[in-house]
């Protein structure tokens, strides 16, 4: 029987109020200040993951630690997540380090094609990527962003069909929303706001904003 959490189910969750669901599983950015800091704390994550047997992806930077919390086996959260989290953020407390959920977001590069199937081949070979789903190709060291390759009926030859996608969480995206706006950008639709909006640069490239499935209740 899975043990599949919807992200509504995950943010409900005891301990978990460190954590986002952006995208790709959970997320939470803890500031350590220091590498040293850093490095211990991931000892620790290290310890009760072996313990749990369920290991997350951890991004040790100078001054601070990003995790990922995902289960493969069943291509997205579970309860084993739900557990892990609360246990690293109670390791966390233990050494005085804090998360700040506001630097949490997760990056996606969406090209628009015609023929899906040989843009996919191309950027699988270029990048050394492989395939997850239909048409989404994800960095095998889990350290790139995921590239979807997003089907369309015609070319469209007066506007780049290589766009970005960044999910934040639900809490943030009026705060990112409004700084894009003040840095000269521009709401270029959101027929599907509060979904996401697409926004674009003074020359036109797009990104789509999203605070995605933080709140949904949803397993599909």
């Amino acid at each position: 029987m899975s043990d599949a959490m919807t992200p509504k189910q995950f943010r409900d969750a005891d301990g978990t109020g460190d954590w986002r669901v952006v995208g790709d599983g959970a997320r939470a950015v803890f500031v350590t200040g220091s590498f040293s800091a850093g490095a211990a704390f991931v000892g620790a994550i290290a310890q009760v993951a072996d313990t749990l047997d369920h290991h997350p992806d951890v991004d040790l930077r100078p001054t601070l630690i990003a995790v990922r919390l995902v289960s493969r086996d069943v291509g997205d959260l579970s309860e084993r997540d739900a557990v892990l989290a609360r246990v690293i953020s109670a390791a966390a407390r233990e050494l005085d380090i804090v998360a700040d959920p506001s630097q949490v977001q997760s990056l996606q590069v969406a090209i628009d094609a015609v023929d899906v199937d040989a843009v996919r081949a191309f950027w699988n070979a270029v990048l050394g990527y492989g395939s997850v789903y239909d048409a989404d190709l994800r960095d095998p060291l889990d350290v790139g962003p995921n590239v979807w390759i997003q089907q369309i009926d015609a070319a469209r030859p007066e506007r780049n069909t290589i766009h970005l996608d960044l999910y934040v969480p639900r809490d943030q995206v009026e705060a990112r929303l409004a700084a894009a706006l003040a840095a000269g950008g521009r709401i270029a639709n959101d027929a599907f706001a509060p979904d996401w909006w697409t926004l674009a640069d003074p020359e036109g490239n797009e990104v789509d904003l999203a605070p995605w499935r933080d709140d949904s209740d949803d397993l599909d």
